[in-house]
């Protein structure tokens, strides 16, 4: 009988597929020996970022190329295993490796379509991929791809492959991993999450950007209905919790950068140490840095911050819109997306643009698509920016770049950036342990740290270390000197003739030292340093840290003419606060590796224990005590409002208002507020240490201090309190009691200070 027709095209097909076969098991023979070896694999080492702790274990820094946190496989719900498994691979459990079903779907797809559109990846298979292969679509790439699938499952188990790529596997937003994820994108850990969010994080891989929830709402919602689907057809979850998870409400962050604790000045100090000391492996080596910042109080420096350049801002006045965009013809929301595209959220000033502008009523628009109208009280601060008298530049119409806040009542207003910048920094005096720190407004905008690099004048708040060093030359608080005019020639300033001036522009005569500095007299300021010589003051100051050089040996001094951080004013106040001695402002208590070994443990030196004494105990008791009344009685008497009698500082104001100083302390606290331009320009009339950053300072003390008892700056041995009359500083029998050193008693009749004898005439004229 003769053979059929059909089995001509039949045997055909047979040898064909035959000789492919033989083709391809050739190959897989000649390819297999040179696959990479699995050590990668069952020897994990993933690069974990470098992650920054507050003291009380807030997280609040990350840094490294990868975002990840490692977790085991009995740490991951069910759920979310459930979900990628439906979502990426439904025979994960059945096939070795590559799903053949899958393959010829595939393989389908390409031939009608003419190209390589669609994959057949298994979860192995992107476990292949993501370790040792590209992302090229060759079949090539995809030969080998399977061959390294076949490989790594007759070496690993299904549950040790599934553990690598829910570690590895990219999720976007620098997220390797999908515990890493689950902090990015929710905020909480794995076990947290809903059914609903486990699979809209299972539907990422697919396309980490396109399906990204915060970026794409809309189209991560579709991906995440067809996970929950494709699990409910494989029995994975009811029909009611497929309804439940599908009506779920989002949850996602909108900000994907934020932590618990906002620190990034900090954060990024920690860094550059950390980096200074480890190298590149500081950023995949998973170390653990634990700081001394405490949480609570980094919070309330951080609105305390905000809230006082915000206030300040407020009192000067609209400035105008940020910017305009080009909102001719029509108008969509993706012309509107592209126009806010370089422009981001600052907290909660959050980033519009104007679509319509009356005196009355204003209608922006937000990124992802809400309109907002803004209307009545909400206006009144940029109202002088709505009409049509408003500079062209300036005024607030169709296309305008501006900023929009809630107010308490949960009311929209207008608001904009500060132009002026702040800092705040405070420490345990005691240790110098840090306890809160904020460099600026905003890091994300001007990563300039203000605490440690915006070298100012101090104005006033650098008197106190004149002062003290008067105390060591002989003079008492009691000490009365004359509050009048002075004049100084080119010679003895440095620089230009000079004639100091208080700043109300009076002068109130004889008064005791305490008095003036309590009302921070520049002309009793002034005489002091003439008595005790520029030359002195500068060498003593650097006691407290102060670099000499920058402070030169003229009259000048006495004003706070030398420039200096806010850091270095923490550090110097701390010596008043701890009885004298010099601690150094630290941040890092101890670092551990990955596994738990500590890698670095910080010994800081301790006041009354291994610090150095810088000046002596009287002399801080005494400083402290005179800067008390500078609180009860002088230029920061707006503290009182903490109702607290443990309080001493100083404020700082510099000439035409340029910097705005406060910096003061308890037995157990020291912080420096200041505020200015990052461009040194006048803050504004009456914008004083006492206005501007003083304020500043009391809101954060009023949260740091909360619940702190009271503790009184007890008197050291050596220091008697004696009656003086209030008017000549002479001893009375009658009078207010003050704190002398034992060997300077009050005199009991007019006399020289010790000393005084070897002045210019011309000087012991002035001091009396």
């Amino acid at each position: 009988m003769s053979v059929r027709w059909w089995a001509f095209p039949l045997l055909l097909v047979f040898l064909l597929a035959a000789a492919g076969s033989l083709i391809l098991g050739f190959a897989a023979a000649v390819i297999y020996p040179t696959l990479p070896t699995l050590e990668v694999l069952t020897d994990y080492q993933p690069k974990i970022p470098l992650r920054i702790y507050s003291a009380d274990g807030q997280l609040i820094g990350e840094f490294g190329e990868e975002r990840r946190a490692v977790v085991t496989l009995d740490q991951v719900p069910k759920t979310l295993i459930d979900a990628i498994v439906a979502a990426e691979d439904e025979r994960f459990f059945e096939h070795r490796g590559v799903d053949y079903l899958g393959v010829a779907r595939a393989a389908l797809s390409n031939f009608a379509s003419g190209g390589v559109r669609q994959g057949a990846s298994t979860i192995t298979m992107q476990v292949a991929r993501n370790f040792f292969l590209t992302k090229e679509k060759t079949l090539t790439r995809k030969f080998n791809e399977m061959l390294l699938a076949f490989k790594i499952e007759s070496s690993l188990s299904k549950q040790q492959i599934l553990e690598l790529y829910i570690n590895q596997i990219y999720l976007g937003q620098r997220a390797y991993g999908f515990a890493a994820a689950a902090q990015i994108y929710y905020g909480r850990p794995l076990a947290q999450l809903t059914v609903a969010e486990h699979a809209m994080l299972a539907g990422l891989p697919k396309a980490p950007s396109r399906f990204n929830p915060v970026s794409n709402p809309a189209r991560a919602k579709l991906r995440q209905q067809y996970v929950l689907r494709r699990m409910r057809e494989l029995g994975m979850i009811t029909e009611e919790q497929l309804a439940n998870a599908a009506s779920a409400a989002p949850t996602v962050r909108q900000s994907l950068n934020e932590f618990p604790v906002r620190a990034a000045f900090f954060a990024e100090m920690v860094r550059a140490q950390m980096f200074e000391r480890f190298g590149e492996e500081a950023y995949t080596r998973g170390l653990r840095v634990y700081t001394t910042l405490l949480s609570d109080h980094q919070r309330a420096a951080y609105q305390a911050l905000r809230k006082g350049l915000l206030d300040y801002d407020r009192r000067h006045g609209y400035r105008g819109p940020e910017a305009y965009a080009d909102l001719s013809g029509e108008l969509t929301d993706e012309r509107l997306e592209d126009a806010l595209h370089d422009y981001s959220d600052s907290d909660d000033l959050l980033v519009a643009i104007v679509l319509e502008a009356a005196p009355k009523q204003v209608r922006v628009y937000r990124p992802g698509g809400e309109r907002i109208v803004i209307a009545e009280d909400g206006l009144k601060f940029a109202a002088r920016m709505l009409g049509e008298k408003a500079a062209p530049n300036q005024r607030i119409r169709r296309g305008a770049i501006v900023r929009i806040a809630k107010d308490e009542k949960g009311r929209w207003h207008l608001t904009q950036i500060p132009g002026a910048e702040s800092a705040l920094v405070s420490a345990d005096p005691r240790t110098g342990a840090i306890r809160a720190l904020v460099g600026g407004f905003d890091f994300n905008r001007n990563q300039f740290n203000h605490v440690t690099q915006a070298m100012r004048q101090p104005g006033s708040s650098f008197k106190p270390f004149v002062y003290s060093a008067a105390l060591e030359k002989g003079f008492t608080a009691a000490t009365v000197v004359n509050d009048a005019p002075l004049t100084f020639t080119a010679a003895q300033t440095g620089s230009e003739p000079w004639e100091p001036k208080n700043y109300d522009g009076k002068f109130d005569g004889p008064m005791r030292l305490r008095t003036a500095l309590a009302k921070s007299k520049n002309l009793v300021s002034v005489r002091i340093l003439q008595a005790i010589s520029p030359q002195y003051a500068q060498d003593y100051i650097s006691r407290f840290g102060f670099d000499p050089k920058l402070h030169p040996p003229y009259l000048t001094m006495a004003l706070g003419a030398g420039t200096v951080t806010p850091m270095q004013m923490l550090g110097a106040y701390a010596v008043f606060a701890n009885g004298g001695y010099r601690v150094t402002p630290h941040f890092v208590e101890r670092v551990e590796d990955g596994k738990g070994n500590v890698l670095m443990v910080n010994q800081p030196q301790v006041a009354g224990e291994s610090a150095e004494r810088v000046i002596d105990a009287r002399n801080a008791f005494i400083m402290s005590s005179i800067m008390r009344d500078v609180v009860r009685a002088g230029t920061a008497t707006r503290a009182l409002r903490l109702k607290r009698g443990d309080l001493a500082g100083k404020t700082g104001t510099t000439n035409e208002f340029v910097d705005a100083w406060f910096c003061g302390f308890q037995p157990n606290l020291v912080a420096v507020a200041w505020m200015g331009f990052d461009q040194p320009r006048t803050l504004g009339r009456n914008e004083t240490g006492g206005n501007t950053a003083l304020p500043i300072w009391i809101d954060y003390m009023a949260v740091a201090l909360k619940n702190v008892p009271e503790e009184a700056f007890s008197p050291p041995p050596g220091v008697v309190a004696l009656q003086v009359d209030p008017e000549t500083g002479l001893r009375s029998a009658t009078g207010i009691s003050e704190y002398f050193y034992q060997e300077f008693p009050a005199p009991d009749h007019a006399e020289l200070l010790p000393g005084s004898e070897k002045l210019p005439e011309d000087a012991r004229n002035q001091l009396f």
